[in-house]
């Protein structure tokens, strides 16, 4: 054992690629699940096993997530966007504004895409698309407060909206 934070040496490693479609909820999932399976194999081989120093550089501390990080910024590029909604689920759910409240974003694809920022690009029955500073983002799964997630097309026919709507026109209040 040793006194820092992840310092100690490695005995056994093991890896998994970060999917395209994988959230924060999603890679823990699968990565307790790689966990555990490395612990049972680790002990069976505890006597043959080789501990290997961890390099000193490049080790960086990454601070927990707080809700105030929440708020999507709608001038950074579709894809920085797309990595922040699927960061942020399950907790604390990425938000913007729209139409005067809070909406959390749960899933949502990088597309093409030009317009101002947070400008609702496109809307039909089960399409909704905002612009990003660069490219734009089909929005797939939200949730407005005190509602469950749903899909758009369920969130469109409760939400009337018109072409130009701004996403993030007012700061989000402090929790």
């Amino acid at each position: 054992m040793e006194a820092g934070l992840d310092t100690g040496p490695v005995l056994l490693e093991k890896r998994t690629p970060v999917r395209e479609d994988d959230t924060t909820g999603s890679l823990t999932d699968r990565l307790e699940e790689l966990g555990a399976q490395a612990i049972v194999e680790a002990l069976a081989q505890v006597d043959s096993l080789t501990a290997i120093p961890q390099p000193a550089e490049g080790v960086t501390y990454a601070a927990k997530v707080s809700r105030a990080e929440a708020p999507i910024d709608w001038t950074r590029s579709n894809f920085q966007v797309e990595r922040q909604v699927r960061a942020f689920d399950p907790a604390p759910g990425a938000e913007s504004m729209l139409l005067g409240a809070p909406l959390k974003i749960w899933r949502a694809k990088a597309i093409a895409g030009d317009g101002e920022p947070g400008q609702l690009l496109q809307y039909s029955n089960s399409e909704l698309v905002v612009a990003c500073g660069k490219g734009a983002l089909e929005l797939l799964e939200i949730q407005r407060p005190g509602s469950r997630r749903m899909g758009v097309a369920d969130f469109l026919r409760g939400v009337p909206l018109e072409s130009g709507s701004l996403f993030g026109e007012k700061p989000l209040a402090s929790p």
